[in-house]
């Protein structure tokens, strides 16, 4: 609520030319700071206001003025519009009536002691006194008649108010003095004589009285008195102009607002300010050593307005507000039934379902006609249970995520697959070993039953279910909201994840086991490619791998430079 500077400028003793102008230009570097308030002579004054008028600067500057300019013509003269609005103060005074008759009644006669009264005489009256007198001798001379007041214009000087009383007050400190050092004692006495200015002074700040104006005259401990001013302010109105009172200052400012006009008529109250409020989502950075002016800047990105001069950043969960003066909660999503990323591979997943279970009933229907049993019918069941687990894998992942969700996500996720490559594997381990053996011999090897080659796929299986349990152990399965995938450059644009907390590491070593198989079983399928036309399924089967190995590695980088989670999945 205080006042504050924006610029402190000096007007040399002497200036020089174009002095002024540098000052006004100064001033313009601040144009927000409109208020100047002048410490200066008329003269200073009056230059000042010429300077802002061959500026072009009318009804710009605030002017406040000292008592110095006070209610002066002479500052504004020809320069009425520019310091038009112009807010000066006068020290309160009041006419002293007694010194009115005691001037009035002053003569040549009975005013001989003053030296200088013969010559204000001649001044005031216009005429000559004598041989003796200062003026031309084509001037009239002087009756002695004349009267002050009666025969020339009279107007008590503004300050007999304040030089009576200050010396008034010296009578009472030198009163209280002498009743203080001399008591009883007629004149001066020693200890009187012997004083210095110091202890002179501090009895002229004790003392405490009425003035000539009924007021009372006192001094504060730095020595002044209590100020008392009239507020004037330089108005135009109908082309003729004015110093109007709008108020006093008498230990508290009384100020008629509703009396106060402005340059160019404006409604408002102008302000001066250094700079402008800042809006809200911008901190104050501050121009070194003026605390008052400041330039706005907006706070980026998460970060939000904590007071008026800081920034911060908002936590990971949370985001800024649409005027960044707090922090709000980033929503959260998942992948939704509805999502295109959800509805084609789900529609997918149906037709799959629906193809395997028709292959499934099917080879049950014919379940021990030749062909069936030819194809290896155990196994058969064993793939296409894989390929149903693949399908239905679909299902768990668009689901929304819990702790339930997320272990079944785990488990089953590599373990479709397993089954699949298990069984392709046995089965083509099965064909190398039968014509392996039969180059060396004609009696068939060993585990090549149906029995034997079941064993050795949930053998297998079992690989990739016991991994995933010591994965359960290390790492029980749980959810976590994401909120660094989708924390895009614009705020109001970031969302957290929520999804299991599976890492993309975690993911690949998980189907590690089933692409262990998958080689391997590819492995098998290149080194049975040469057998008869008879065993006609090794060549499907290494084909298919083949085909397998390259959507894998096709899979892998796309799914490692994929940013969201749901089109990861």
């Amino acid at each position: 609520g205080g006042v504050c500077i924006a610029q402190s400028l000096k007007i040399p003793r002497e200036p020089r030319p174009g002095e002024f102008e540098k000052i006004i230009k100064r001033l313009l570097e601040t144009p927000n700071a409109r208020a100047v308030i002048m410490f200066a002579n008329e003269d200073d004054i009056r230059r000042i206001l010429e300077a802002a008028k061959k500026a072009n600067q009318s009804g710009h500057f605030l002017w406040i003025g000292s008592d110095s300019w006070g209610s002066k013509i002479s500052p504004v003269q020809q320069q009425e519009e520019i310091a038009e609005g112009a807010v000066t103060i006068l020290p309160k005074r009041t006419s002293i009536d007694g010194f009115d008759r005691y001037f009035r009644s002053r003569t040549l006669a009975n005013n001989r002691r003053n030296v200088w009264f013969a010559e204000f005489w001649e001044e005031n009256f216009g005429c000559k006194l004598g041989s003796h007198g200062k003026r031309n001798s084509n001037i009239k001379k002087c009756t002695g008649l004349e009267r002050i007041a009666r025969d020339s214009a009279y107007e008590q000087e503004g300050k007999v108010q304040f030089v009576i009383d200050a010396v008034y007050s010296m009578a009472y400190a030198l009163h209280n003095m002498h009743k203080d050092l001399c008591p009883g004692y007629i004149g001066l006495c020693p200890r009187m004589s012997t004083i210095d200015g110091k202890e002179l002074l501090s009895y002229i700040r004790a003392v405490n009285f009425n003035g000539s104006a009924g007021t009372p005259v006192i001094f504060n401990e730095n020595g002044d008195a209590p100020g008392r001013y009239d507020i004037f302010q330089y108005q135009i109105t109908n082309k003729s102009t004015e110093y109007k009172v709008i108020g006093q200052w008498t230990n508290q400012l009384h100020l008629n607002v509703e009396d106060m006009q402005w340059a160019n008529r404006e409604h408002t109250h102008p302000a001066s300010v250094c700079s402008l409020p800042c809006k809200a989502g911008e901190r104050k950075k501050t121009v070194k050593g003026v605390p008052c002016c400041w330039h706005c800047e907006r706070c980026e990105g998460y970060h939000y307005q904590v007071d008026e001069f800081n920034c911060e950043l908002c936590p990971i969960n949370k985001r800024p507000n649409a005027n960044r003066t707090d922090c709000q909660l980033i929503p959260i999503i998942k992948l939704e039934w509805h999502s295109p990323w959800a509805i084609v591979p789900v529609f997918i997943a149906i037709l799959g379902i629906i193809a395997t279970t028709f292959v499934i009933v099917t080879f049950v229907r014919y379940n021990d006609t030749p062909i069936v049993r030819a194809s290896g019918r155990e196994l058969s069941y064993v793939l296409l249970t894989g390929i149903f687990l693949c399908y239905s894998i679909t299902f768990l992942m668009i689901a929304t995520p819990d702790t339930v969700v997320c272990s079944f996500r785990r488990i089953f996720l590599g373990l479709g697959m397993c089954f699949s490559y298990a069984a392709l594997l046995t089965k083509t381990n099965r064909i190398h070993r039968i014509f392996e053996q039969g180059k060396k011999s004609v009696t068939a090897p060993k585990f090549i039953s149906p029995a034997s080659q079941l064993v050795i796929t949930f053998s297998l299986i079992s690989m990739q279910l016991i991994g995933v349990f010591i994965w359960f152990a290390i790492d029980p399965p749980h959810i976590i909201v994401d909120y660094g995938e989708q924390r895009t450059l614009e705020p109001e644009n970031a969302r957290g994840v929520l999804k299991c907390d599976i890492s993309d590491l975690s993911l690949i070593c998980s189907l590690g086991y089933s692409i262990l198989l998958m080689v391997t079983c590819t492995v098998y399928a290149i080194k049975t490619r040469g057998v008869p036309e008879t065993f006609n399924e090794a060549k499907p089967i290494g084909f298919t791998m083949y085909t397998t190995c390259i959507i894998w590695l096709a899979f892998i980088p796309i799914f490692f430079g994929t940013a969201q989670s749901a089109e990861k999945v």
